[in-house]
């Protein structure tokens, strides 16, 4: 159904990584006509929608609308929201409309704002505009960003038999100041078809481009099996 009244508005800003927060990865807030929605009805809620979450293909992106209905996690409690709760929308293309759906697990006694309804085109022009701006990023961001486009580049999990996550071709962020480093964490299948997580680390250094240490990383992920020298996660 058409809405009667204008279109709603997306906009999406960055926030750097909280210290309080499980992982160092940068954060993403999502405003609707200018509110942050998730702030009014979670106050003090960490992000669940990480940066890394933009690197692979637009079709991966969480917030990206397609046909069929997308569950999003938007906040938690700086806990697995099975756990705390967190605010939750689906996403769903309907025509030339992007609708979200609102739910709140945190506190369900906390009024849910209405369904909001996006023009389809202006919604993915601001989802391209945001992951095409890289100038927040600090060297490990950027580090991580480049890792991923090697890493799809090499095709590197079916050479090895490896399978990744879902998000990012399993690049993330894994400590930022003097210990900055990604993480490349992918999965594996045991003889009896069980599936377990490894990785592999990545320091970045200021003493060379951030180009440069991330070729030599990838190269030895083309050329040596990754899952022997990965640990366990």
């Amino acid at each position: 159904m058409e809405p009667s009244e204008p279109f709603d508005v997306l906009s999406l800003r960055h926030v750097p990584a909280d210290p309080r927060s499980w992982r160092s990865a940068a954060r993403i807030r999502v405003l609707v006509d200018g509110v942050d929605v998730v702030e009014t009805i979670h106050p003090d809620s960490d992000s669940s929608l990480f940066h890394e979450m933009l690197i692979g293909p637009p079709g991966t992106w969480p917030l990206r609308a397609g046909g069929e209905p997308r569950r999003v996690e938007l906040s938690n409690n700086y806990c697995v929201t099975d756990c705390c709760g967190g605010v939750f929308v689906t996403v769903e293309r309907a025509g030339g409309l992007v609708v979200w759906t609102w739910e709140n697990t945190n506190d369900i006694r906390v009024p849910l704002p209405p369904d909001s309804h996006f023009d389809a085109d202006r919604y993915d022009a601001e989802l391209d505009r945001f992951a095409a701006d890289h100038s927040w990023e600090e060297p490990v961001d950027t580090a991580a960003r480049f890792l991923a486009r090697e890493l799809v580049t090499l095709d590197w999990h079916r050479r090895w038999n490896c399978l990744t996550p879902p998000w990012g071709f399993g690049v993330s962020v894994g400590d930022r100041d003097e210990k900055a480093h990604i993480t490349m964490r992918f999965r594996v299948e045991d003889s009896l078809l069980a599936t377990t997580f490894r990785h592999c680390t990545m320091y970045v250094t200021g003493n060379e481009p951030v180009g440069d240490q991330v070729r030599r990383f990838a190269e030895r992920i083309a050329t040596s099996d990754p899952r022997s020298a990965a640990q366990h996660s």
